[in-house]
């Protein structure tokens, strides 16, 4: 394989895989992590996401995580096992390689498959380099009784692998959606060791990465195969200097387009904002360069959200939904919400 790890150097490097399906809320949760790193440490993180624009990575770069002791890293399209697991060795080599990290986060995109990443994980390899500690699950309890979700094979996948699942957005919770998940849990894998807790906003605790894994966890999936993909490695989008570029993905009922724009472009937010807020998808992300300035948004059950950034290097979204014929008429809707360009293209 290329870029091999040096075991010299880098053993042992705690590991932790935080899973979830999809808009539960993966990306704020590791935000909250890295915020309480221990200032002395390098941690990496490895995110993967469905679409190949790739999101999260800027998200987490615009932090200035870098500058903080913290690495990132992304492997786009899809599900970072497919093709032999070599996006993701190949992606992880060079992290390892480039931040010699003194803790591994790994996120694998809500539509992946969670048992295959952990097969690679603690598979011979990687036994003496990574140190697998607690897989994190997080779920959104209030859809425990929504069949889309439960007869979801990755949906269950993901608390099946979890330590410790969490409850995320618990403030919009009733009271009784979060002991039905318990007893959800219970009923179809057992909670054994299993801890679960309630959170909001992705407050997470940084004790719970330390947790060990489980020996099933560390054992009964090295045999699990690797998806095959007739497609080699995922493509990697660059910014493009004039007009935009975009891609498509597809897999597990759901499809995905995105879009990077040429960086001299600017946008109009309000009309973003309105854009976003009728579409009918199962999730949303994109960074914009606007006339006031740099803005995010993140939709999720049928809810828009909005962040401010210091810097984005240029405007790109991401959007994923059930329905091909929702992204077929995207583009030009898109290009409406334009406001001028600020360089050439």
């Amino acid at each position: 394989m290329t870029d091999t790890v040096d075991r010299n150097t880098i053993t042992q490097v705690p590991t932790n895989i935080i899973t979830g399906f999809l808009g539960v809320g993966k990306t704020t949760v590791i935000q909250k992590l890295l915020s309480q790193k221990p200032l002395e440490e390098r941690w990496a993180v490895l995110v993967n996401e469905f679409g190949e624009v790739g999101i999260d990575s800027n998200l987490f770069s615009s932090d200035e995580g870098q500058k903080n002791g913290v690495t990132i890293r992304q492997v786009p399209g899809g599900c970072m096992c497919c093709t032999n697991g070599l996006p993701m060795q190949m992606a992880l080599n060079l992290l390892l390689k480039e931040s010699k990290p003194h803790r591994l986060l790994i996120e694998p995109t809500g539509l992946g498959h969670p048992k295959e990443v952990l097969a690679i994980l603690s598979g011979e390899y990687y036994r003496e380099v990574l140190n697998l500690q607690a897989t994190l699950s997080l779920v959104d309890a209030r859809k425990i009784n929504d069949a889309k979700y439960t007869s979801n094979e990755t949906f269950n996948q993901q608390i099946e692998i979890a330590e410790v699942v969490i409850a995320n957005k618990a403030d919009l919770y009733q009271s009784n959606e979060f002991p039905l998940l318990v007893g959800y849990v219970d009923a179809k894998f057992g909670l054994g060791e299993k801890q679960i807790y309630q959170v909001r906003h992705g407050a997470v605790e940084l004790e719970w990465l330390a947790r060990a894994a489980s020996e099933k966890n560390q054992n009964a999936f090295r045999e699990a195969a690797p998806i095959n993909n007739s497609s080699a490695l995922p493509p990697t989008l660059d910014t493009p200097i004039a007009g935009f570029v975009s891609a498509d993905n597809a897999g597990e009922g759901f499809y995905s387009r995105g879009w990077i724009f040429n960086p001299g472009w600017q946008f109009d937010s309000v009309k973003l904002l309105s854009l976003f807020q009728g579409l009918d998808v199962e999730r949303l992300k994109g960074v914009f360069i606007t006339s006031e300035g740099f803005i995010g948004f993140n939709k999720v059950d049928d809810v828009v959200t909005q962040l401010r950034f210091n810097f984005m290097p240029d405007s790109r979204v991401e959007v994923i939904s059930r329905q091909q014929e929702i992204l077929a008429g995207l583009e030009k809707s898109l290009l409406d919400c334009r406001i001028n360009s600020r360089a050439s293209g």
